[in-house]
């Protein structure tokens, strides 16, 4: 009993001072752009720390480990090892997307291309985000639960109540700062597992001797063909996904976000293998009956984690991982509700709703439209039972198969086209769709991204070949509104 009061204790202290920055950062905004983008002003570490710890959320702790236990065993890293791979090469045009001076990916589009393009892109955009919040709010609800032994759903509620209201107070200056003590948290709290975890289950050797061959093996769960897949859709998705790009429209220059996504990077390479070696011990004590697995049983290799700390860790450090763990998925989740509110409020209110309004009343918006989307991500979160990965990697591939090579080529090839833009956003997406739910059979490459960006492909360069824009649109510059 005194050791649950003592991770009860560190856990509430931890979301105590998530609310305090909240509180604290919503002194610092002047303005929308404050709110959306904390100004302009993130330097390298700061965005680092920010995009690292956006991109490490439940899919990368609770899921890694969940995958390691499960069917990908050792290669269940690359989850996380071809998101490195992805911010060294969005490093390469992260100029790019600083200079473009824009607060959401639709309104680029709406920029570029037109109001069509825009809207099609803000609905695309927003839907997978309300998606990734659910996501994050079940894996930290599952934290909580275990920890706690409060019901699911009571769990669901304390983290949706806690991460919406540190996000509408302060935005991206609250979350970037919330996100740079989380990402600390959540590095060292699953460090500090693995040593007592390897002492628990008698030392790596056991673990090597009591784990099938093929799980040990860094392919051997996964083909090099799903890797690529992995660096593909990652590729595609950060590089349209509101809440990474977010970081890189806030870097205070075109240098800080070149290095800030190159830090980033090396963040995942030293944390990738922390959860996967973290699921191979939980597997090799459950095989061999040194833990309780009841829970793991009878809800699913996603409360592996939760399950192997609480029984082979002092309270104090049970504690520090969760309040890590729950950072991770924290981390993630408010910054989903911001990019959903951040499309709806710049995207759809200010130019369809209310063409007139002030940049007070499209931050009341924001913040509007992020409790809603905090409600309805609860709302998910309480049904769903699907494996975080499958759910975060359709999520991924469903924003990206239409938007990812208008909104890239768009920036480089001037007689990028209204309507090769308009068609690649709409048939790249329902291709995504339609191959994901396997209405029809395609005969090679199974993964859904694939056929996204091919369809994407084949409307967006052949379309704005027959249909140009007009002469004086034949430009990579922005629209001004």
């Amino acid at each position: 009993m005194n050791g649950n009061w003592i991770v009860f204790t560190i856990v509430i202290i931890y979301l105590g001072i998530m609310l305090f920055i909240g509180w604290y950062s919503s002194k610092k905004i002047k303005s929308n752009e404050d709110f959306m983008l904390a100004g302009r002003r993130l330097g390298p570490v700061m965005m680092a720390g920010t995009l690292a710890a956006t991109e490490i959320g439940g899919g990368s702790s609770l899921g890694v480990v969940e995958k390691a236990y499960g069917d990908w065993g050792m290669s269940a890293a690359w989850y996380i090892l071809t998101m490195a791979i992805v911010f060294v090469i969005l490093s390469l045009y992260a100029s790019k997307l600083r200079n473009a001076l824009v607060k959401t990916v639709p309104e680029y589009f709406r920029r570029r291309y037109g109001e069509a393009p825009g809207w099609i892109t803000a609905v695309i955009m927003i839907l997978p985000l309300i998606g990734l919040t659910a996501i994050q709010f079940i894996a930290s609800a599952v934290i909580l639960s275990v920890m706690m032994g409060i019901q699911y759903w009571i769990a669901v509620v304390i983290v949706t109540v806690v991460v919406t209201i540190y996000s509408i107070l302060g935005g991206l200056w609250s979350i970037t700062l919330t996100d740079f003590v989380q990402m600390f948290l959540i590095v060292g709290g699953m460090i500090v597992v693995v040593p007592f975890a390897l002492n628990a289950v008698g030392g790596w050797e056991n673990v090597r001797a009591t784990v099938p061959a093929a799980k040990m093996s860094l392919t051997g769960g996964i083909s090099i063909g799903t890797i690529i897949a992995l660096i593909v859709m990652y590729l595609a998705s950060f590089t349209v996904g509101q809440e990474a790009v977010q970081r890189f429209y806030a870097a205070k220059d075109e240098k800080a976000a070149i290095k800030g996504s190159l830090i980033a990077s090396g963040v995942y390479v030293i944390f990738a293998f922390i959860p996967v070696i973290i699921g191979l011990i939980t597997y090799t004590m459950v095989q061999q009956g040194t833990i309780d697995a009841t829970n793991i049983i009878e809800n699913g290799a996603r409360y592996a984690l939760p399950t192997l700390a609480t029984q082979v860790m002092p309270p104090v450090l049970v504690g520090l991982l969760f309040a890590g763990l729950i950072s991770a998925t924290m981390s993630s989740a408010d910054s989903d509700l911001l990019g959903a509110g951040s499309i709806f409020s710049n995207d759809i209110y200010k130019i369809y709703i209310n063409k007139n309004a002030t940049p007070k009343q499209v931050m009341k918006v924001t913040r509007i439209a992020m409790a809603v989307v905090g409600v309805l991500g609860m709302g998910i979160a309480l049904t769903n039972t699907k494996s975080i990965i499958t759910v975060l990697m359709f999520a991924f591939t469903l924003r990206a198969g239409g938007s990812f090579l208008p909104y890239i080529v768009g920036h480089y090839w001037k007689k990028a086209s209204y309507v090769g833009a308009l068609s690649s956003v709409i048939f790249g997406s329902i291709a995504v769709v339609v191959v994901e739910n396997e209405w029809i059979e395609v005969p090679f490459l199974k993964e859904p991204i694939y056929w996204g960006l091919l369809v994407s492909a084949i409307t967006f360069f052949g379309l704005s070949k027959l249909f140009p824009n007009p002469p004086e649109r034949q430009t990579t510059d922005l629209l001004d509104e």
